[in-house]
C-alpha cells in the first residue's frame, strides 16, 4: 500500500485536518510520558535551509512519542553530491520510517513523495509551508474556535506562506483577504484553485476591514537577503501597525510564523500587543507536528 504523504494542506481533507487540530490540542493538554506511538521508529529530517523551529518541533515530537530523529543536511550525505533524488529517496526510506525535508525546491518534496517507502512530510519549500498552517490554525481555533466562515487577511508577500493559506481557507472554508504590492502576488495557479474565497487588497488597511486574523511574514525570505533593499521600498506600505489592527474586529488576533523584523513588516507595538499570539503559534508546531506524525505513522 502507497504511503500517505503531507506535501500540502491538499492533501488532507477538512475533517482531517479539524481531527489533527483537536488531536493537537489534546496532545498539548495532556501530556503523557508513558505515551509513546512511536517507540523504535527513525524520522530522518533533511535540511537545505537552515530551522530553529521545524528542526526542534519535529525532534522534541519524535522524542516524547519514544521515537528518534536523524537531522542529515547536504553536507551530510550524497544529496549535498549530485545523487538522484529518486534514488536518494529510495535508499533513505528503506531505512528509517518518516521522511521530513525542509528544501529550497518543492519539487524535492515531491520526488521523494513519489519514490519513498514511507511518509514524506513537507517541513517547508519555496512553495509551501503546510506544517506551519497545521499550528497557526490550532492557535486560532483555542483561543477563538473554528475558523469556518471567518475572514483571514494576509499582507506582504505572495510568498509560501501565502500560498499556504489560500490551501488553509480550500480546506477549512475561511475567507482570504491578500495585500501585496505589484510584483509580489502569489502564484496565479494557486489562486484560481481557491475561486471567490480569495480577494485581492492594493491598501492593506482596506484589506484588514472586519477580519478576525492578522498574519504576515518578513518582506525578505532566506534566499532573497540581496533582495531586501528594493523588498522595503516595494512593501513601505504594507507593514502591520496599530491602525492595521484597527481596521479588523476588536478580538482580531495577529499571527507571524517567525523569525520576525520589528519596524520592518511589523511594528513592535503589534507583535509585542495584547491581539499577538505568535508565541502560543510558535509552540504549537510541536503538538501540531506530533498528532501528524501520529496520523501519518499509526493509521489513524
Amino acid at each position: 500500500m502507497n504511503p500517505r504523504h503531507f506535501t500540502s494542506l491538499l492533501d488532507i481533507s477538512s475533517e482531517e485536518f479539524r481531527y489533527l487540530i483537536n488531536r493537537a490540542i489534546t496532545l498539548k493538554n495532556n501530556r503523557d510520558p508513558d505515551y509513546q506511538p512511536l517507540k523504535g521508529q527513525v524520522l530522518a529530517m533533511i535540511f537545505e535551509k537552515s530551522s530553529t523551529r521545524t528542526r526542534i518541533s519535529f525532534e522534541a515530537g519524535m522524542c516524547h512519542f519514544g521515537g528518534s530523529a536523524i537531522f542529515l543536511s547536504p553536507r551530510d550525505t550524497q544529496l549535498g553530491r549530485g545523487e538522484p533524488l529518486q534514488d536518494s529517496a529510495k535508499v533513505i526510506s528503506s531505512m528509517v520510517d518518516c521522511i521530513m525535508l525542509r528544501t529550497n525546491s518543492h519539487e524535492t518534496v515531491t520526488t521523494f513523495a513519489q519514490h519513498s517507502s514511507v511518509p514524506v512530510i513537507n517541513g517547508l519549500t519555496d512553495l509551501q509551508h503546510p506544517c506551519q498552517l497545521l499550528a497557526d490554525m490550532q492557535t486560532y481555533f483555542e483561543h477563538r474556535g473554528d475558523i469556518q466562515g471567518k475572514t483571514v487577511t494576509w499582507i506582504g508577500d505572495g510568498n509560501n506562506m501565502c500560498h499556504s493559506y489560500i490551501d488553509a481557507a480550500c480546506v477549512l472554508d475561511f475567507n482570504l483577504n491578500i495585500a501585496c504590492p505589484s510584483g509580489y502576488q502569489p502564484d496565479p495557479a494557486i489562486v484560481k484553485a481557491a475561486g471567490e474565497r480569495i480577494r485581492f487588497f492594493t491598501n492593506a488597511e482596506a484589506a484588514a476591514q472586519n477580519s478576525d486574523l492578522i498574519v504576515t511574514d518578513v518582506w525578505a525570505s532566506m534566499g532573497q537577503e540581496e533582495e531586501q533593499k528594493q523588498r522595503e521600498i516595494a512593501f513601505k506600505d504594507y507593514q502591520v501597525n496599530t491602525d492595521i489592527m484597527k481596521a479588523a474586529h476588536n478580538d482580531a488576533l495577529f499571527m507571524h510564523c517567525l523569525p520576525a523584523h520589528r519596524g520592518e513588516e511589523v511594528s513592535a507595538e503589534v507583535i509585542d500587543g495584547a491581539q499577538s499570539v505568535i508565541f502560543d503559534e510558535a509552540e504549537n508546531r510541536l503538538h501540531a507536528q506530533k498528532a501528524l506524525l501520529e496520523f501519518l505513522l499509526c493509521k489513524r
